[in-house]
């Protein structure tokens, strides 16, 4: 019997899930003394991914807005690490801007998401 959670459906999630990958893919490459910078910034995108997840079992809107809320944090904290990477060289100009959009789309998404859950619906 396959069971479905609903973080699978939010976009916000599968927006998350796409930086995380494209994180994964894009610090690769970063050179063995950055290496506490590529995990850094890894951790911070993946746990955009897994408060969006674990926020949604969650009983109550109230609580299900904490893990949100934390998501909105990690997305700025992987903006930031993504900043320092270009600002060293370790990444490029594109690859960073395109991140940097996606990150700040997730946070507005994750905003309005958490809007909507205070407001009840």
């Amino acid at each position: 019997m396959y069971v479905s959670f609903r973080f699978l459906d939010f976009k916000v999630y599968k927006d998350s899930l796409r930086l995380h990958l494209a994180v994964v893919k894009i610090t690769k490459g970063f050179p063995r003394n950055f290496i506490y910078l590529r995990d850094q910034i890894r951790r911070s995108s993946l746990s955009i991914v897994l408060n969006i997840a674990e926020g949604s079992a969650k009983t109550s809107d109230k609580d299900f807005n904490r893990y949100l809320e934390n998501s909105m944090g990690s997305a700025a904290e992987t903006a930031s690490g993504l900043s320092v990477a270009f600002a060293i060289g370790l990444v490029s100009e594109q690859s960073y801007s395109q991140l940097l959009r996606l990150c700040l789309e997730i946070k507005n998404q994750l905003g309005g998401f958490s809007k909507r859950l205070k407001v009840g619906g």
